[in-house]
């Protein structure tokens, strides 16, 4: 399966990493290879190239399209990046493109979203035994609304885990999504309100903001010297971990304000390439688009 894709900020991600020819490239979320692809052409044939996704329909596509181009690893970028330092690999050029992506949500069977009738899955490692399905009808109900609430941003979030736990068991997106709308109302907002639940889940299943915190100061310590690493993020708290973590690898002290004299001994590993996260424009035609924020620094 080869399915169309459009990379998200893909100029804008081309301008902030500045690939060069003989630069290494590693890509933690290669999906379907729309940003590798235009990377490996700015660093030529003989470059470095690794690639990495935890989907197996994704790894497929990107042996296809890359054949022996390409180190292709079926692994989630954590695992990935612990891998290759344990292998003293190092990279000029990092990229991650966080969450999940369009041709997972347009493949109604992943049950990813509730615009098509699904079973409960959500993994976006098809070999990992938790689903959707495991969360929704055996996680207790204060767990079910913490992880609405922390995930999901849902303010009433225990009204539908409540719900939830009244329903089970529960077996397709469509039964989901109904069950969340009985207690959460549409208001004035345009977004359906089964999306705050589903984005909840589908991060719980994935474990997708721990991997990321996790992840974040292996893959600077990956990146040469001059090294740019660039992070798209879709959600606010995904972004909220990037900006966090550039903000202090990119000072030199981190003590507390009121500190008179510096004691952390701290020191910066990290320039920031972005003082503020870089989004699409609205004439930008790739909905996805709409909620993406690229941030990027250069190892010291």
């Amino acid at each position: 399966m080869n399915p169309h894709h459009t990379p998200v900020l893909l100029a804008q991600t081309m301008a902030l990493l500045n690939p060069k020819a003989g630069e290494s490239y590693l890509d933690g979320t290669a999906g379907f290879g729309g940003h590798a692809q235009a990377v490996v052409n700015a660093i030529g044939d003989e470059a470095s190239v690794v690639l990495v996704d935890r989907d197996q329909i994704a790894v497929d596509a990107l042996i296809n399209k890359f054949g022996t181009r390409a180190e292709v690893l079926h692994k989630d970028y954590l695992a990935a990046a612990e891998q290759l330092l344990e292998e003293g690999r190092q990279f000029d050029l990092i990229l991650l493109d966080v969450g999940v992506s369009s041709p997972q949500l347009d493949q109604a069977e992943r049950g990813f979203s509730f615009r098509s009738d699904a079973d409960l899955d959500m993994r976006m490692d098809q070999s990992q035994s938790l689903t959707a399905a495991t969360i929704v009808n055996t996680w207790k109900q204060e767990d079910l609304a913490n992880v609405i609430y922390e995930y999901g941003e849902e303010r009433r979030s225990r009204a539908v885990a409540r719900a939830i736990v009244v329903a089970r068991p529960i077996t397709s997106t469509k039964q989901l999504a109904e069950v969340v709308r009985s207690v959460v109302r549409k208001g004035t907002s345009k977004i359906d309100p089964a999306t705050r639940t589903f984005q909840a889940i589908r991060i719980a299943v994935n474990n997708e903001l721990d991997q990321l915190a996790k992840s974040l100061p292996l893959l600077v310590q990956l990146l040469s010297e001059g090294g740019r690493l660039a992070v798209i993020s879709f959600h606010s708290l995904e972004d909220r971990i990037v900006k966090q973590f550039f903000d202090t690898e990119s000072k030199d002290c981190i003590c507390p304000p009121r500190t008179l004299a510096c004691i952390c001994e701290h020191a910066a590993t990290v320039t920031k390439l972005t003082k503020k996260p870089v989004v699409a424009d609205l004439s930008d035609s790739n909905r996805r688009a709409r909620s993406a924020k690229l941030r990027a620094v250069c190892k010291k």
